[in-house]
């Protein structure tokens, strides 16, 4: 007992040093760099980003005690008479906003919500995560992510007129959205987002940015980074962003096929040389994990009624519960290992969409994995064949079972779910499923232009 509290104590100490040290850099660059004003960030259960600001001169107050606000109209977080609430600044994430002129400089930080009496917010999608986290870490587990965003440029936000008709890293020279892209990828860098990739997806006018992977906090507040800074700069030159799922009929959705791994003492706990496929037992049984729980952990990965019209057949994105190595038509793939490269092996999974809220989403897909590595569930062989070509019999016998079809359907799953409860906790449990069945049932009543020009003329 004395040897556990005083480790945990020495923790804690390590931790208030870090913080200091971490105000300190943040109050000297706000001097060095003639900062005004502090955006305080946070997101809201179905990953919003809120935002206020704060003036140079509250600063080291709010670094130090935080910021008082009335969390009653932040979806999710609290009733009228419980709605005092503390952003606390993480000086680790403390940016400047490149796209503001530096004579009015403007930088940002992610916030911890706190209750006023000093313990975590339970129903902050950051401290959820922070949560699960924990937990890999308890186990000797550090969980890296590299998710791959896609989005599309329209001209408005009123209608889906497209700028190009480009496909898969088509290029053109009148290809407006280029030097979109290339100015988002500098005003990333500059925020400290590492950029691998950028090009045109398979859809017209449907892009994707890459992210360089980096751990689970980290990836998540990038993320909430990366989607602002993309509609950001679009809107510096009059044009619109989305990362709505599925905003044309008849052409791809936008996924964010979300890449994972685990690292034990700086090793990739997912790759064994000696494996088929080069997989450890760990990286299946973490596999197996994902596949056993995707059904009832959709409803977080694809929380909205557009998310459904995405998950169809035949535009790329998966509805059949398989994994396999090459094939891009299954759940779950498994990039083919480079020799010299093991740190890069890693597990993909094919079926989250960018409009989900990163910190919940990152949260149950490691609560999954973890689950199959704990309870060592067996994992089914590959399934290298396209599953789409098979007959519905072919599928049953093989025993592939298929992702929810419509909210609805997610919700029902989620709301059995002990594994997402537990993930989440009792609090942002229920008001995310509160928030989604009323998301269904405004959707279910509504009238539609289909409907109106499919039956009006003749009914």
């Amino acid at each position: 007992m004395t040897g556990k509290s005083e480790g945990k104590d020495m923790t804690e100490r390590e931790d208030n040093i870090d913080r200091k040290q971490g105000i300190e850099r943040v109050l000297r660059m706000t001097t060095d760099n003639d900062i005004k004003f502090i955006k305080l960030w946070f997101t809201d259960i179905l990953g919003m980003l809120k935002s206020f600001t704060i003036t140079v001169k509250e600063l080291e107050g709010a670094l130090d005690e935080g910021m008082g606000f009335d969390g009653s109209s932040i979806e999710g977080f609290a009733r009228i008479d419980e709605s005092d609430m503390i952003a606390l600044p993480d000086p680790d994430t403390f940016q400047i906003l490149p796209w503001i002129h530096r004579q009015n400089a403007v930088a940002r930080m992610f916030c911890d919500i706190m209750l006023p009496g000093g313990e975590p917010f339970q129903g902050d999608p950051r401290y959820i995560l922070k949560k699960n986290l924990k937990r890999a870490t308890n186990m000797g587990y550090t969980f890296y992510v590299g998710p791959e965003l896609e989005y599309f440029y329209f001209q408005d936000a009123k209608g889906t007129v497209l700028l190009d008709q480009g496909g898969y890293f088509d290029m053109t020279t009148q290809d407006a959205a280029i030097d979109l892209r290339r100015e988002t990828v500098i005003a990333l860098e500059k925020m400290g987002i590492g950029v691998e990739y950028s090009h045109h997806e398979a859809a017209p006018s449907q892009h994707e940015i890459d992210m360089r992977y980096a751990d689970a906090l980290t990836m998540a507040d990038n993320v909430m980074t990366y989607r602002l800074v993309v509609k950001q700069i679009a809107l510096s030159h009059n044009i619109h962003a989305t990362f709505m799922p599925k905003p044309i009929y008849g052409i791809n959705g936008s996924g964010m096929h979300v890449h994972q791994s685990l690292f034990q003492n700086g090793r990739n706990a997912f790759f064994d040389e000696n494996s088929p496929y080069n997989l450890s037992q760990i990286a299946k049984y973490y596999i197996a994990g994902l596949m056993k729980h995707a059904p009832e952990i959709t409803a977080v990965t694809n929380q909205w009624v557009n998310s459904y019209k995405r998950l169809v057949p035949g535009y790329e994105a998966p509805v059949y519960i398989s994994w396999a190595r090459r094939n891009r038509a299954d759940l779950i793939r498994v990039p083919g290992y480079k020799p010299g490269r093991e740190n890069a092996t890693r597990v993909e999974l094919r079926s989250p969409d960018p409009a989900c809220n990163p910190y919940l989403a990152f949260s149950v897909l490691l609560a999954a994995g973890l689950e199959g590595m704990e309870k060592k569930y067996d994992l089914p062989d590959p399934l290298e064949e396209n599953v789409y070509n098979m007959s519905e019999k072919e599928r049953q016998e093989r025993g592939i079972e298929t992702l929810p079809s419509s909210l609805l359907e997610a919700i029902q799953l989620t709301e059995k779910s002990d594994l997402v409860r537990k993930v989440l906790g009792d609090h942002l449990f229920e008001a995310f499923i509160k928030n989604k069945k009323i998301e269904w049932d405004q959707y279910r009543t509504q009238v539609t232009e289909y409907e109106i020009d499919k039956y009006l003329p003749t009914l």
